[in-house]
């Protein structure tokens, strides 16, 4: 997984971090709202969008209705050591009552992501031991109701959203409404230390089953105390717009972290509403995915394509003047100088797009490309990009643009108090408090990923002599043609999604004389395209797809990029899927990863065209 950092620091960033670190740190992961409630408390701790209207709590309610819900666990008769699943389909407040209200009561908390099959619930439920799941809907309950049977340890189904025949979670905030059980919350908190385990996550699993990745307090905490002094915000006044699910380990960690900086966080209803939730939200800080990027970018440029006579030759200087931006003023005096032109009167319109206010933008899951990392950072939204997994909590390295910590095309520099390392093959090790307890129940896969105490990323890299870490390809990724020479798909795919034409592409050639690719047709601007050129490329995805001309004119794309790669790496062939990859097709992991077995079996019968005809 990658993450990168968007911002800029400030000297009330810096005053506020100072004032902060004199004050009590936390410890465990329910201690982050209380230390909120004793630094910043807000108005608008945690807000989400229910029926037209942004519902808003505040730290204080916050807490109370955590403390409500440890009561009512306590009531159902909830243990330390218990496990409660958590299944939303959505972000929404309910979530970080049930976390918190979980961990202070001793248990562990088990989110799941939503679009998974209903037989990989039973296998994660069952797994895990899970004795409650509170779910978010009517949707996700039903798939799951299609397996209880088999769940003879799984008690109760509780949900957010009123379904006839499930008991609601506001039953268990009812029984936690008394004090009843204070004194007993009280003493199992005190209890509770930082090295006890908080949670078992388990990852989307882009091959066979997924292994739940248990992580303690510490690991999470540590985590975010330590990318705390990377990320510039401004303590107490920030607000965050959230988009990645809060059960993926990224994400997670962000909302604690945020709380610890008194950022108001705000939950995005759906990837759909996006630009809208920015405008009504005016987020400084907004978490978002390598691809949203580049659809935002890709949204930008049409607009800038769509403009006529000076407007548009501005448009395109400023692109132009924006990928060769280097960071720290490296560019000299007369770039900078035109820079601030471009800023005035073509960068500004991007800041008014994504709300006005945005200072800081966080990506997650994959790289992003260099070239959008020099455009956003020269628009005047640094970009710093950084690199992690679920088993690392998640946050190794990432890049600064303070102190001269920021180095385009790599992750940055490790967090402080990790240990990195690149063993002999390339791979990257890792050793710190942020790194995982284990796999749950598996000793055998976690004795496969520690060698003499490090964590093996799967990961291969290099660091330079600075110290910055360089991210190559996935170690199991990677695969050796007949010929015996070995592609890096990620790096190759990285560069054809640059094309207007391809919105997604796999790199395929494991074992067989050459690479080639499948690749998803950015349909919707073929369409546009096509208009401009007077051709019918049909209307069906399946017609576009089998369309000679746009086949050619991927090919004109495929040819640009090649010359970049080794005659060896070069994408020889290629074929179109007739259908939009996406999460509810099974093609892409919940952070929009390739499920590369998954997707190579979808389309055995394209794989046989290439290498069998």
């Amino acid at each position: 997984m990658f993450f990168l950092y968007f911002g800029k620091a400030n000297v009330k960033t810096q005053t506020n971090i100072l004032k902060i670190q004199t004050m009590k740190e936390v410890s465990r992961l329910f201690d982050f709202p209380y230390y909120q409630l004793a630094t910043y408390p807000l108005q608008d701790a945690i807000v989400s969008k229910q029926n037209g209207s942004w519902i808003k709590l505040s730290t204080q309610e916050y807490i109370n209705q955590a403390n409500s819900f440890s009561r009512g666990l306590l009531e159902l008769g909830v243990q330390k050591g218990d496990k409660i699943a958590l299944i939303t389909s959505n972000n929404r407040i309910e979530w970080n009552v049930c976390d918190i209200g979980a961990l202070q009561l001793g248990a562990l908390t088990v989110p799941i992501y939503p679009t998974i099959s209903a037989e990989d619930y039973q296998y994660i439920i069952e797994h895990s031991e899970s004795k409650y799941c509170i779910v978010s809907d009517v949707v996700i309950y039903e798939k799951l109701k299609s397996v209880k049977h088999l769940l003879p340890n799984l008690k109760e189904i509780y949900s957010f959203e009123p379904i006839e025949g499930c008991k609601s979670w506001k039953e268990i905030l009812e029984m936690g409404n008394s004090d009843k059980h204070d004194s007993a919350l009280q003493t199992i908190k005190d209890s509770i230390t930082a090295s006890d385990n908080a949670t078992i996550i388990y990852t989307s699993g882009t091959t066979g089953k997924p292994k739940g990745v248990l992580l303690t307090h510490d690991n999470i905490v540590s985590n975010a105390l330590m990318s705390f002094k990377r990320v510039p915000l401004k303590l107490g006044e920030h607000k965050a717009l959230s988009f990645l699910p809060c059960c993926h380990i990224f994400e997670r960690m962000l909302l604690y972290l945020y709380q610890y900086c008194g950022i108001g966080i705000y939950y995005a209803e759906s990837i759909e509403t996006i630009s809208d939730n920015l405008k009504e939200v005016k987020p400084h800080v907004m978490t978002v995915v390598p691809r949203l990027v580049e659809k935002v970018y890709d949204k930008i440029y049409a607009k800038g394509a769509d403009l006529t006579g000076i407007k548009k030759k501005l448009f395109f200087w400023s692109i132009e003047l924006g990928e060769k931006y280097e960071a720290y003023g490296a560019n000299g005096f007369w770039y900078n100088f035109q820079l601030g032109i471009a800023r005035k009167l073509i960068f500004s319109k991007w800041h008014e797009g994504l709300g006005g206010n945005l200072e800081l933008m966080v990506s997650g899951s994959a790289p992003l490309q260099a070239r959008l990392a020099r455009v956003f950072s020269a628009a005047g939204i640094p970009i710093m990009e950084g690199y992690g997994l679920t088993e690392t909590s998640p946050v190794i390295a990432v890049n600064d643009e303070r102190n001269f910590g920021l180095k385009y095309g790599s992750v940055g520099k490790p967090l402080d108090g990790l240990e990195v390392k690149i063993a002999e093959d390339g791979e990257i090790l890792v050793k710190g408090p942020s790194v995982m307890k284990g796999y749950y129940k598996d000793e055998e896969k976690t004795a496969e990923v520690f060698v003499d105490g490090y964590f093996c990323t799967g990961d291969i890299g290099n660091i330079d002599a600075k110290g910055f870490l360089t991210i190559t390809d996935r170690k199991k990724e990677m695969f050796k043609t007949s010929g015996g020479k070995y592609v890096a798909p990620q790096v190759l795919e990285n560069s054809i999604k640059q094309s207007r034409f391809i919105e997604q592409v796999m790199v395929i050639g494991d074992g067989e004389k050459m690479p080639a690719a499948f690749i998803q047709p950015s349909f919707d601007f073929i369409k546009e395209w096509a208009i401009r050129k007077n051709l019918n490329v049909g209307q069906s995805l399946e017609e576009i797809s089998q369309n000679q001309n746009v086949i050619d004119r991927i090919q004109i794309e495929l040819d640009a990029i090649n010359k970049k790669f080794g005659k060896w790496e070069q994408v020889k062939r290629f074929e179109l899927t007739p259908t939009i990859w996406s999460i509810d097709g099974g093609e892409l992991t919940p952070t929009l990863k390739l499920k590369r077995k998954i997707i190579k079996e979808k389309y055995q019968n394209l794989y046989d065209k290439i290498y069998r005809n």
